[in-house]
């Protein structure tokens, strides 16, 4: 075996450190990834990224260490993995091995553990997190002039302006038959995706794009879902977002309010792993749109937000993942105490994505292609639209431990990833009516990749 990963070259396997001697290897990703050998051949490689994203490095190896990393749980040493390996694996692979994934961050030590204290660090060091998924987006609207060269500075005014637009001309397109396009009472709660804007913008837009002339809310409450972090239960944040628009200031009142109504134990656990909001996408996706529509008030602020990340209900019947975290009953009855106390208007909002499917999910079939050869494909479609369908329509129901049992029955064999935040609100908002405005599924041609989202009023 030999490693190709020219990004980690000067990494050095170290006999004398005892995380190299043993490993242990942090959660990662694996995905495809191409590489060039030495003699220029195009090949097929093993690329490895952070699952909780607190390193933004990735190290590119050979598909075999496959078989290497689930062996990696820092009770083997170099020579025990070697021999339960095999398959022609070598120890001066698995050193190289070794000391590419430290130099990374993906063991359990003294590296990943400065990168670790260096990432919280800089989370406290400032009030507001800055822009992630959504200002990708907003520098691609503007990176190139309209001859197609690179623009050689892009500034927040220009994406701002340019995102604006798109904004907009989504609205339009999504409501353009709609038979209630614009509403002038703010709903309890809403619900939208946290899809990237290309894919989810249709649901996007059908539910904010109502919101135009409704009234302004005092503060927003994001619901989110927890992709990448630690927290085994419901996770505060205590910033506020910054975007290309501006800054959403973090809702202190809410905040102070929940910390309070959760008492001093569980308050301090929910704020505790405040660091899982670092890069997640589900809250930050929201803030242009909140920012875009609802715009600032006459002091110049745009609506105060407060996000929170809730786990998956269904998995330990509301309870957190190790029944150590914050569960999901006590976050509930101590956000609508909170909410109770405060004056204004509160807009809750579900980020919410459903089904997950696909090859690039684990499933066998592909979803691509429509007609009778591709009846497999199709049919395997139906059977997500139509679960999806029995699933939202204990959203539309108003029945939120329906939606909990249905899916610990059935094992979540889809994958919907926003459970949480959807049982969430409704337990909240505690709504007279749901409307379900929108459903859709974004499908990449080759059909590995199907997720799907809709739209949704609480009133």
């Amino acid at each position: 075996m030999s490693s190709i990963d020219p990004a980690s070259a000067g990494a050095r396997f170290d006999p004398s450190m005892p995380h190299h001697t043993k490993p242990r290897l942090r959660p990662v990703r694996g995905f495809p990834a191409q590489a060039r050998t030495p003699d220029g051949q195009q090949v097929v490689m093993l690329g490895l990224a952070d699952a909780r994203q607190i390193s933004e490095k990735m190290v590119v190896t050979l598909p075999a260490a496959q078989f290497i990393l689930p062996l990696m749980d820092g009770t083997r040493g170099l020579d025990d993995l070697v021999s339960q390996v095999g398959r022609g694996l070598t120890r001066e692979f698995l050193e190289q091995l070794i000391a590419q994934l430290d130099d990374a961050g993906f063991l359990e030590g003294p590296r990943f553990e400065k990168m670790l204290a260096d990432m919280h660090s800089a989370f406290d060091a400032s009030p507001v997190l800055p822009p992630g998924a959504s200002a990708a987006f907003a520098e691609q609207l503007v990176e190139r002039n309209p001859d197609g060269s690179p623009k050689e500075t892009i500034t927040e005014a220009q994406q701002a302006e340019r995102l604006g637009q798109v904004f907009d001309t989504w609205v339009a397109e999504a409501l353009k038959e709609a038979k209630d396009p614009a509403w002038t009472a703010l709903p309890k709660a809403i619900v939208a995706p946290h899809l990237d804007y290309p894919r989810g913008w249709i649901n996007y837009a059908a539910v904010y794009g109502r919101l135009r002339v409704a009234d302004r809310p005092d503060r927003v409450i994001i619901l989110g879902t927890n992709h990448f972090g630690q927290a085994t239960g419901v996770c505060v944040c205590d910033k506020g977002y910054q975007t290309c628009f501006g800054t959403c200031e973090l809702d202190q009142a809410t905040a102070d309010g929940l910390r309070a109504a959760l008492g001093p134990s569980l308050g301090d656990l929910a704020f505790s792993q405040r660091f899982d909001h670092e890069r997640e996408h589900s809250i930050e996706l929201h803030i242009p749109w909140i920012q875009h529509i609802f715009g600032k008030d006459d002091a110049g602020n745009y609506p105060k937000v407060l996000g929170v990340l809730v786990h998956d209900p269904a998995v330990n019947n509301g309870e957190s993942y190790d029944g150590k975290g914050v569960a999901l009953q006590p976050f509930v009855d101590a956000m609508k105490k909170a909410l109770a106390s405060l004056p204004g208007r509160t807009l809750i909002i579900s980020s919410a994505d459903l089904s997950h499917c696909g090859p690039a999910f684990g499933d066998q079939q592909a979803l691509a292609g429509e007609g009778e050869a591709a009846g497999p494909a199709e049919e395997a479609r139906n059977r997500v639209f139509n679960h999806d369908r029995e699933l939202l329509a204990h959203v539309a129901n108003n029945a939120p431990s329906d939606l909990i049992s249905a899916m610990a029955w059935q094992g979540n064999p889809t994958r919907w990833c926003s459970t949480g935040n959807l049982v969430a609100t409704l337990m909240i908002a505690e709504p007279s009516n749901v409307q379900i405005l929108n459903y859709s599924a974004a499908l990449d041609p080759a059909g590995t990749t199907l997720v799907s989202s809709a739209a949704a009023a609480m009133t």
